[in-house]
């Protein structure tokens, strides 16, 4: 799992998605696809406790990201986007 950011000042959040064919057929790349979007909308909710800055984030995905249970697949974003946008040091 790859994210890069490009920050900005205008809201909300704007996200990418980059699935490669080599993830699986068509129905396997939407389910990542739709799992990464309600991801990505959980980390953007202030419930959540943290918000994603503001800006552009392109997610690029590799093979064997479908079979990923949601959880572990949540917990590779969140930490991959906390450390491109600098909230998180220790992840460099």
């Amino acid at each position: 799992m790859t994210v890069v950011y490009l920050p900005a000042a205008a809201p909300p959040p704007r996200a990418a998605f980059a699935i490669s064919r080599k993830v699986g057929n068509a129905v396997a790349r939407n389910k990542v696809r739709r799992r990464l979007r309600s991801i990505l909308r959980e980390l953007e909710s202030p419930v959540a406790g943290e918000q994603l800055p503001n800006g552009t984030y392109l997610l690029t995905t590799r093979p064997g990201v479908a079979e990923l249970p949601y959880s572990e697949l949540s917990g590779l974003v969140s930490s991959a986007c906390r450390a491109v946008t600098g909230a998180d040091r220790s992840a460099r």
